[in-house]
């Protein structure tokens, strides 16, 4: 299962952390394009705020965890956060038993 918590602060999506797999084994081909579509949209994420926005973001990328922290909101990361919540959310309605979404204050 891939697990998605969006961080808020006040009214603001300040941040994201994904962790884990939607496979659940090698062959597990549904498992893998929703993993990966959950990749892309997280990629799309952070480079959106790094590469266009030039947002101040802390981020940490490893091995099926990635951390994407705001140091400081705009309207345009706004935007960009909750475009990425909103396209997650889809697909989590589309495939519940592949991922978890939670939210931290």
């Amino acid at each position: 299962m891939t697990n998605v918590t969006f961080v808020y602060k006040n009214e603001d999506i300040v941040g994201f952390t994904l962790s884990g797999h939607s496979t659940a084994s090698d062959s597990d081909l549904e498992g893998k394009i929703v993993c990966s579509a959950v990749s892309s949209a997280a990629y799309l994420a952070a480079n959106a705020l790094i590469e266009i926005v030039k947002a101040d973001i802390t981020a940490d990328v490893s091995d099926a965890k990635m951390t994407i922290m705001l140091n400081k909101t705009t309207d345009k990361t706004d935007l960009i956060l909750k475009s990425f919540e909103l396209h997650i959310t889809e697909l989590c309605k589309q495939y519940p038993k592949r991922i978890r979404i939670t939210t931290e204050v």
